[in-house]
């Protein structure tokens, strides 16, 4: 046997032959991939049941969630800074640390919760105007809004108790209040929307209240969860005061995150807003397009979720060669994922088809839409994966950032806007070049990941901290 085949051989070994790893990651990502799917599965009930009353409807919801999209950018990149500093204190063992960390992320997650509701329940007609020209759009969505807006009050806070319950390993418990309330919303749905048990028909105001009564259930589960022995509640003294060194450190997380995530979700709005001023065929497509895009992402979501977890407490313990092994396993894994959810897409291409109640113009756009995103979740699962887990866990926070300014903004967001505004492209067209930025970062990904930035210890010893530095 040469050298090379040796070589190979002890690095299929040293990936793959950890049965402890190999369960320690299952049992940490399947439950948080459940989650997301059940998440996931609720925009996929809106659609199927709303497209079955009207296509405007249908659209309408998709185009006014987007407002709840963006609201998700800031969220997600306050609870991705809990996770990532929680996640190793929590691998030191330092439960003081972890709690402070929790109420940061409900101070900042409430704020940003108080300021979407006010805009959505108060101002919802001018919201939907940013995303469609089309006006019986633009008022169904806005009607969708009045309600839903509600909801997203108390959104941010039942989001930082899920996390903090991933990342104590309570995920199976984060997963059961997901699908429960998911299995609420979807019936609601169905009562209100269709008017069942003598309800009247309530259409978009229907989906709107099922997602605000669900999210109301989930919160108050999560509260009463959080006062059981082993599980996590924030304590009144750590929401009012703030530890300055953890405050710092989170801030050094958080801002590389939330340019990110604004990036990222500012310019997939802007993607959706293309596709509604392309005509209510491409809004449509693009709408059922975007529910399985995002059924097929849980999986890459959950591995990005679980594998930043674990890999960052064995950062926070120190042990910075297993933290690169366990990256290295996961950039495989997310090689992996990748191909499988390419293979998902085609697969739910034929069913998807016959069960939709589209025009015929709008199926033609989403059989080619449906064929572009078989290509594009190879580069959604990698990038995931890689730079929401594994980049992340060690805070290299800031590359994730730097790409997106360079591949969305730089290349895919202005040739989708000339393409739609100014040379009037064909919609699928538009659609291809708002995939175009996963797939083309991967090697710029790859090669950053080789470099080994991310192998970081970010924990301190905090009972070397002088008083005054917890002070508020």
């Amino acid at each position: 046997m040469s050298q090379g085949e040796k070589s190979r051989r002890l690095t299929r070994a040293e990936l793959f032959s950890d049965r402890e790893f190999n369960r320690r990651l299952m049992r940490m990502t399947l439950p948080i991939a459940f989650q997301q799917l059940m998440l996931a599965t609720v925009a996929a009930a809106d659609a199927i049941m709303l497209g079955q009353s009207s296509q405007n409807e249908m659209s309408s919801v998709s185009l006014a969630t987007q407002i709840q999209f963006v609201q998700n950018m800031f969220l997600f990149a306050v609870v991705s800074a809990v996770t990532v500093l929680a996640a190793q204190y929590q691998g030191r063992g330092n439960k003081e640390a972890v709690n402070d960390i929790f109420c940061i992320g409900l101070r900042l997650n409430v704020a940003i919760s108080i300021l979407f509701f006010i805009g959505c329940v108060f101002f919802p007609r001018p919201l939907m105007l940013i995303f469609t020209d089309v006006d019986v759009l633009a008022d169904s969505g806005a009607e969708y809004l009045r309600i839903a807006g509600w909801s997203y009050l108390i959104t941010g806070v039942s989001q930082c108790y899920l996390c903090m319950y991933k990342i104590i390993g309570k995920q199976n418990h984060a997963a059961i209040i997901s699908t429960v309330t998911v299995i609420l919303n979807i019936v609601l749905n169905a009562v209100l929307i269709f008017g069942l048990m003598g309800i009247p028909p309530m259409g978009v105001k229907g989906a709107a209240t099922a997602t605000l009564i669900s999210r109301v259930v989930e919160l108050l589960w999560c509260l009463v969860l959080s006062f059981l022995r082993g599980f996590i509640r924030p304590e009144a003294k750590r929401l009012v005061r703030r530890n300055k060194i953890l405050s710092r450190d989170f801030r050094k997380c958080l801002l590389p995150l939330l340019g990110a995530s604004l990036m990222w979700g500012i310019g997939f709005t802007a993607y959706s807003a293309f596709m509604g001023h392309l005509g209510e065929d491409a809004a449509a497509a693009n709408s059922v397009a975007a529910v399985v895009r995002d059924l097929v992402c849980c999986l890459c979501g959950g591995l990005a979720t679980g594998g930043g977890i674990i890999v960052g407490e064995e950062l926070g313990k120190g042990d910075l060669e297993r933290g690169k092994l366990y990256g290295r396993r996961m950039a495989v894994i997310a090689f992996i994922c990748g191909g499988v959810s390419a293979l998902l897409m085609l697969v739910f291409t034929p069913a998807l088809m016959a069960f939709v109640k589209l025009t015929p113009k709008a199926l033609e756009y989403l059989l080619e839409m449906m064929l572009v995103l078989s290509v594009y979740m190879i580069g959604r699962a990698v990038n995931t994966i890689v730079i929401n887990g594994i980049f992340s866990a060690g805070g290299d926070t800031s590359f994730d950032a730097y790409s997106l300014a360079v591949t969305m903004w730089g290349v895919a967001v202005p040739l989708a806007a000339l393409g739609t505004f100014v040379f009037h492209w064909h919609p699928v067209a538009v659609y291809a070049l708002t995939c175009l930025d996963e797939v083309g970062k991967i090697p710029w990904v790859m090669l950053h990941f080789k470099k080994y930035k991310w192998v970081k210890d970010l924990t301190k010893d905090l009972k070397e901290v002088p008083a005054e530095d917890t002070a508020a």
